[in-house]
């Protein structure tokens, strides 16, 4: 404009109040329209009854829930309900299931002549019950024995406690007092820091030896003849993610043998236990039944054993300097050719429509990644349990790779497979992702579903960084414990489950048995993975969809009126001298056009009903088709267009009334944003009704009550058509 005018007088002066005149093609109101609009989606999402209990805990990013196009997932407590039931007992020579629990049952109730010689012999060494055995026929005597053993192992390793509610009129403690004699009690219930070990202290109970009471230093079963066993807790291991075991140093108080008992992952426990020629295949047996094993071990001390042990494991946490080290290199000092005692195998089942929603993202076109700390087989058959993985499709199991080499080797043989599954353990994935980082990702993001087992929280958190980086697309990850919040959290996108963005480029997180750290740590909290499906298709379509029409009408309306200043200028000899004064050029951008703009955000393009039978619509998005330079690059040329007819237009179609010019292009722009609206909706709400109609009537009313400020610009364009006048008849 300011070269047009030929740089003349102080034209610099003319290039300021220039870039003033045209400042309202910065949408400074996007901000804030976008802003509320956001707010408005989580209120939405949150009052939705169809996904009831769903926490929205950032107002910033709702409309990245639609344009995902991975899922990491957990599986337990995120794909399963996390509500484990005990279904399978194998001693290695005799497996036992749910319809034969009534077997162990019958052993528990007969008890073994090596527990009877031991209370009644006070203290009698193992010998004597041994040869107390030999006049029991043999293979039932072992069978008994065993039975005992893994069942009072189980029954002893674990870090559960019972708790007895209190009945009415009756004090807590008297009701403990009442509850520790009456064994019977039906108000007793079990608390521990793990489903599987609740699992496990219900199944004894239910076969016989029941937990009755435990503190610090104790613990009491119940024999199923009503006789009280009472132990004393001498150490106690917890189990960690590191380890992955636990275990318990306990006396028997009638017999004062010491024993000691641990349970754990068959990986690390496999190495701990005596040899035996069972233990891995059954554990695999067990996992592609989708059971969750556990090996359960036991080791006895002697009082010498154990006091020599209490006092190096004592000296060693009053260390100073690698004190974790030490502490427990002294605990691996017991874990020497342990006892083999048994195998168990817990069930976790699904969530409630998991199939269904896993296909419903499947063809929205969201690859999902589930990433487990379950054993392989365990995971895989959950996949295909679940319909994460089909059961007609081809699945390439990573074979186990140590170093370099071996995985160069099996990521060529990877790469000759098409349309197949992956499923790779934690350990090939560490070698993996050490020295092929980028070309393990290239393939893996061609798979219709990856299956990652053994995986620790680092590494959860690599491989969600790792497709942000790799693919630069919308990353959602879904958890449910606390063990996933590094997950959740390296995400730069969404969810939680809350039973959140378990859905996590934009941050989606789920949590749900196992606390609320996942649910807390997330950006959307959900209380079932089936939720995740309306979350997304509905809200999360909605929303980005809603978001890109608004910010596109926003700039529209700075862009049309810009338009009409800069054909305004020129028709006056490029005078930089606003088009419209005061009040006008704020009521245009707030009461006059705001209502009706801002209202799109209500706006539905299909029902929701609709958006759920086909999630194909959903694929669409995450092209970006919705707001692209495209889309920016046409509105740009209607609001030219628009701007350059409505001002163009009124000067020539008016120009014997040209003193009125202003006020009636201001007018049809005026109308003409709010038929702009009325045409782009989709689907009418009463609210868009109410306001166009409140905004059209706010504007007639400014014309009966503000007439001052159009009189201002009666006299603005008088004064401009006398000085084109003057430059008309100068020429």
């Amino acid at each position: 404009m300011v070269t047009l005018q030929g740089f003349v007088g102080p034209w610099y002066r003319s290039l300021f109040r220039f870039l003033l005149l045209f400042s309202y093609i910065i949408p400074i109101s996007l901000r804030v329209n976008l802003d509320m609009g956001k707010a408005a989606y989580g209120w939405m999402i949150m009052k939705d009854e169809s996904i009831p209990g769903t926490v929205v805990r950032t107002s910033t990013i709702p409309e990245e829930l639609g344009r995902l196009v991975y899922l990491l997932t957990d599986k337990t407590g995120t794909l399963t309900q996390n509500e484990m039931v005990f279904k399978r007992l194998h001693l290695g020579t005799v497996s036992y299931g749910a319809d034969t629990m009534d077997e162990i049952q019958g052993h528990l109730r007969n008890p073994c002549p090596q527990m009877q010689s031991q209370a009644g012999g006070n203290n009698a060494s193992s010998t004597p019950p041994r040869k107390a055995q030999s006049s029991a026929p043999k293979v039932r005597k072992s069978v008994s024995s065993r039975v005992h053993e893994a069942v009072k192992a189980i029954a002893l390793c674990h870090n559960v406690s019972p708790v007895y509610e209190s009945r009415a009129g009756v004090g807590g403690e008297a009701e403990y007092a009442e509850a520790d004699q009456d064994f019977s009690d039906g108000n007793r219930t079990y608390q521990a820091a793990s489903p599987d070990e609740v699992a496990l202290v219900q199944w004894t109970e239910s076969v016989g030896l029941t937990l009755v009471s435990r503190d610090l230093g104790s613990m009491q079963l119940r024999t199923p003849s009503g006789q009280i066993q009472t132990y004393c807790i001498l150490q106690m291991f917890p189990f960690t993610s590191e380890s992955k075991r636990m275990g318990v140093i306990v006396r028997d108080e009638s017999t004062a043998e010491i024993t000691f008992y641990m349970k754990g992952a068959d990986v690390a426990m496999s190495s701990i236990v005596q040899y035996n020629d069972w233990l891995e295949e059954e554990c695999g047996n067990m996992a592609r039944e989708g059971l969750r094993t556990l090996v359960v071990a036991k080791r006895a001390l002697t009082e010498e054993q154990y006091q020599d042990f209490e006092s190096r494991y004592s000296q060693a946490k009053l260390s100073i300097h690698d004190r974790a080290l030490k502490v427990a290199a002294v605990v691996e000092s017991l874990e020497r050719q342990m006892e083999l005692l048994c195998l168990t195998g817990v069930e976790d089942r699904l969530q409630a429509d998991v199939r269904p929603t896993l296909e419903l993202l499947r063809n929205a076109g969201i690859k999902i990644w589930m990433l487990t700390g379950d054993k392989l087989e365990t995971a895989t058959c959950i996949a295909k349990s679940s319909h994460l993985v089909s059961r007609t499709q081809d699945i390439h199991i990573f074979r186990p790779v140590t170093n370099r080499g071996e995985a160069h080797l099996e990521l060529n043989a990877f790469r000759r497979k098409h349309d197949c599954a992956l499923v790779i353990s934690g350990d090939s994935l560490e070698v993996c992702l050490k020295y092929y980082e980028h070309e393990l990702a290239e393939l893996a993001c061609q798979c219709p579903a990856v299956v990652c087992c053994r995986c620790s929280p680092t590494q959860k958190a690599r491989i969600a960084k790792l497709l942000q980086h790799h693919t630069g697309k919308r990353t959602c990850a879904v958890g449910d414990g606390g063990n996933d919040v590094s997950m959740i959290q390296g995400q730069a996108s969404v969810l939680g489950r809350r039973t959140r963005r378990g859905a996590g480029s934009e941050r989606h997180p789920c949590s749900f048995q196992e606390g609320r750290q996942a649910s807390l740590a997330a950006d959307f909290s959900v209380t079932q993975f089936r939720h995740i499906g309306r979350l997304l298709m509905v809200h999360g379509r909605s929303s980005y969809k809603r978001s890109a029409a608004l910010g596109q009408f926003v700039m529209h309306r700075g862009l049309i009126i810009s338009t009409m200043q800069a054909v305004f200028s020129s028709v006056f000899y490029f005078a930089s001298v606003p088009l419209y004064q005061g009040f006008l050029m704020v009521g245009y951008a707030t009461i006059y056009t705001m209502f009706p703009v801002f209202s799109l955000v209500l706006d539905q393009d299909v029902k929701p009903e609709t958006a759920m039978l086909y999630p194909e619509l959903y694929k669409d998005l995450t092209k970006g088709r919705s707001l692209s330079f495209k889309t920016f690059l046409v509105w740009v040329l209607i609001s030219i267009y628009q701007g350059g007819i409505l001002m163009y237009g009124a000067l020539l179609l008016f120009e014997s009334e040209f003193v009125h010019v202003l006020a009636i292009s201001f007018t049809a722009l005026t109308l003409t944003e709010l038929l702009m609206v009325a045409l782009t909706i989709r689907t009418w709400h009463w609210v868009m009704a109410v306001a166009e109609v409140l905004s059209l009537g706010c504007y007639v009313a400014s014309l009966v009550f503000l007439n001052e400020y159009f009189d201002h610009s009666k006299t603005h364009v008088r004064t401009l058509h006398d000085t084109k006048s003057l430059f008309l008849w100068k020429d």
